[in-house]
């Protein structure tokens, strides 16, 4: 965000050695209580005006109900206030889904986040998660994101999924659907299909890395999120291919690299975040 021209001011809503994608990881989780102070030092200062508040991995469910109401908070301070909400919960290996925070912040998420946020970057595990609803077809695809809709956020990114793709076995299937609602009350929906190539490894940070460009890239083209989702996803395929080239190179010919060797190449990626060349179309549906 900060390359792509952003002020941030971070919360860490965990504070680890690493990511958990290692065998181990120690340090600290941040509770409401914790975040609640660093947020009133802020509005002590008056400079709790934002234009953009953007979650990610959270393991608490008071600490995720706080958020709301900072948010809530924010967008009273100022209405154009866009929160972006990647809902991390889970993920599907080899096509059975699991959960890797704790179940009850599932609820939270589903009643009281989504329905104050914006922009939603769930993959198809965890739309299903929040809508209560399988996905096996786009068709059911477009449904849930219609669900997803009705639920608040005006943008869903399903930023993964094990759909087939038309372009075949090795690309993968994101979809994105933008509802807007014009002066007069005629709503209007955008829908788009992005197909990648599938990369061999299992990468950590690549939703998050998502969702930051998709609040950059949605930004520069509010109304386009067809170019928003082609320079997210073509920058997130420059970043895996460099990261897998080099991943390879560390591991050496025949060996698996490991959790270390596949962290994502984000500083010699900056050229390509801030100005990704296109490489992965979108299809309008």
């Amino acid at each position: 965000l900060q390359v792509l021209g952003f002020e941030v001011d971070t919360v860490n809503s965990v504070q680890f050695s690493n990511h958990t994608g290692y065998a181990h990881w120690k340090g600290q989780v941040l509770n409401s209580d914790e975040l609640h102070e660093l947020y009133e030092g802020l509005k002590l200062n008056k400079v709790n005006r934002y234009d953009y508040v953007l979650t990610g991995y959270t393991r608490d469910t008071s600490f995720l109900a706080m958020v709301v109401d900072i948010v809530q908070e924010l967008k009273q301070q100022n209405s154009n206030l866009v929160y972006v909400c990647d809902p991390v919960m889970g993920d599907k290996w080899n096509g059975e889904g699991s959960m890797y925070v704790p179940k009850d912040l599932l609820p939270v998420y589903r009643d009281k986040v989504v329905p104050v946020a914006d922009i939603i970057t769930p993959n198809q595990f965890e739309a299903e998660l929040l809508t209560g609803r399988k996905i096996y077809t786009e068709k059911d695809a477009l449904e849930v994101m219609d669900v997803l809709h009705a639920m608040g956020p005006e943008t869903v990114v399903i930023t993964s999924s094990d759909l087939q793709a038309p372009l075949g076995n090795d690309y993968l299937i994101a979809l994105g659907s933008h509802r807007k609602t014009k002066a007069d009350g005629t709503r209007i929906t955008q829908r788009i299909r992005v197909e990648s190539p599938k990369v061999d490894a299992v990468f950590v940070g690549t939703g998050d890395l998502f969702a930051a460009m998709l609040l950059a890239w949605t930004h520069k083209h509010p109304n386009n999120l067809k170019v928003a989702c082609e320079k997210t996803v073509s920058a997130m395929q420059h970043v895996l291919q460099r990261t897998i080239k080099s991943a390879k190179a560390q591991a050496g010919e025949g060996n698996k690299p490991n959790s270390a060797q596949l962290e994502l190449r984000m500083v010699q990626s900056k050229k390509d975040i801030e100005n990704p060349e296109i490489i992965v179309k979108a299809t309008v549906l």
